[in-house]
């Protein structure tokens, strides 16, 4: 029992010691500015910036011009040019087909076609057919009207003097007017044969078209994203043979929320990235903006054009990215090191006569390893810009001193640049 009181004071002792100590060292870190020696800080003050201000945007990337090639004609496939992934131009050869039957009902065209023109007394490269009294058949007509006009004439002639009888002259008249009939079924049968060499002539060139269309051709330029048949295959009119898509330019397709309606138009810059490649930047413009908005998620329909020369992007691509609107000038801004975030609240240390104050601060833009500051501050203030982990309200402090140990870029200020990027674009 003798040895419990000094054992007892040498425990207490030791406490009072040890709180004593422990006191002392939390007090290095913030009551050392508050009564002793002030902490060295390095200062900014709030500068001017111009803010590209930005809408952001996801959408997809599509082909502005797809086509379903078909077959115009029937027959069977010789060829087939193309393979999947094919890069064609316009009027490159996609498919051939047997032309043998096309070819014998193009020379039946032309043999019918040519019967008409011999029959108007037309040659091979005349355009236009003769006038009617320069046929054959009308001018033969022609000359037995006149012939029995004159027969006619004379035997009216002799009849009045008694040298002709009446039944002659009146057999005169007859054959004038058989020759009359004859001279207009002449003339009808020549303005038939006008209207019969414009529909031979249409067949002639009807049969042509179809030998042509025997080779399938693109009908515009890009890939080839499907082929559809095989050589030796029987196929029908219209028949689709391959689709091809364009990739160069491609659409990128996207819808803006409504309160930028009056910020979009043609022209304007669009920057993107697609997963397939994270590291490159992709740009392009606004070609076309839709003219309503849609009710149910309160957006509106844009299309950008985008320069695809080296062909890596493609259609169905997601891309994800911005369109720049309008640059604001002389807007307020502090440096990254100045600003430290902490539960979603972001705040800056002001220093006014050797004394930090803590002061709420509302984040825009950043750009240029500077924030922009849309409320908080009037634009005069000189912030600290390290030992922010440090600092308290009412601390007081000297400039113009190193980082120190604790740096001013401490826990909180790090949370805060990774919460505060994504507020970069427009609001």
């Amino acid at each position: 029992m003798r040895y419990s009181l000094p054992l007892f004071v040498v425990a207490g002792t030791v406490a009072l010691a040890g709180c004593s100590s422990e006191g002392d060292g939390g007090a290095g870190g913030r009551g050392r500015g508050r009564g002793g020696a002030a902490i060295a800080i390095e200062t900014a003050p709030v500068s001017r910036m111009s803010v590209q201000r930005v809408a952001d945007l996801s959408g997809t990337l599509v082909s502005p011009d797809q086509a379903r090639v078909s077959s115009e004609v029937a027959g069977v496939i010789r060829q087939v040019a193309v393979e999947l992934g094919s890069e064609v131009r316009a009027g490159d050869a996609l498919v051939r087909l047997d032309p043998r039957q096309l070819q014998l009902e193009l020379d039946r065209a032309d043999s019918a076609l040519r019967q008409i023109e011999a029959q108007l007394g037309m040659d091979r490269n005349d355009a236009t057919p003769p006038a009617d009294e320069r046929v054959a058949s009308v001018r033969q007509a022609q000359a037995n009207r006149d012939d029995a006009q004159a027969a006619f004439n004379r035997a009216s002639q002799l009849n009045g003097r008694g040298l002709v009888s009446q039944v002659d002259r009146d057999a005169a008249d007859t054959r004038l007017k058989v020759a009359e009939a004859n001279y207009q079924a002449a003339l009808d049968n020549v303005r038939a044969l006008r209207a019969t060499l414009l529909d031979r002539r249409a067949s002639h060139a009807l049969a042509t078209k179809r030998l042509e269309d025997a080779v399938i051709k693109a009908p515009v330029a890009g890939s080839v994203s499907e082929r559809l048949v095989q050589p030796g295959e029987f196929i029908r009119e219209n028949t689709q043979v391959a689709t091809i898509v364009q990739i160069n330019p491609l659409k990128l397709r996207t819808s803006i929320q409504e309160k930028f309606a009056g910020s979009i138009h043609q022209g304007q810059a669009i920057t993107f990235s697609v997963e397939a490649f994270p590291d490159k930047s992709f740009s392009g413009k606004v070609a076309f903006v839709g003219p309503a908005i849609d009710q149910s998620t309160r957006t509106f329909a844009i299309e950008a054009l985008v320069d695809n020369p080296d062909r890596v992007l493609k259609p169905g691509f997601f891309a994800k990215g911005n369109i720049a609107l309008r640059v604001d000038d002389n807007v307020m801004a502090a440096p990254d090191d100045a600003v430290s975030t902490l539960a979603g609240v972001s705040t800056v240390y002001v220093i006014e006569e050797g004394k930090a104050r803590q002061q709420i601060v509302t984040l825009g833009a950043h750009q240029d390893k500077r924030w922009e500051i849309i409320d908080g501050l009037k634009g005069h203030e000189v912030m600290a810009t390290s030992q922010l982990n440090q600092l308290a309200t009412g601390m007081a402090v000297s400039t113009g001193g190193g980082r120190g140990e604790g740096g001013g870029r401490g826990g909180g200020n790090g949370e805060g640049r990774g919460e505060g990027r994504g507020q970069g674009a427009e609001r």
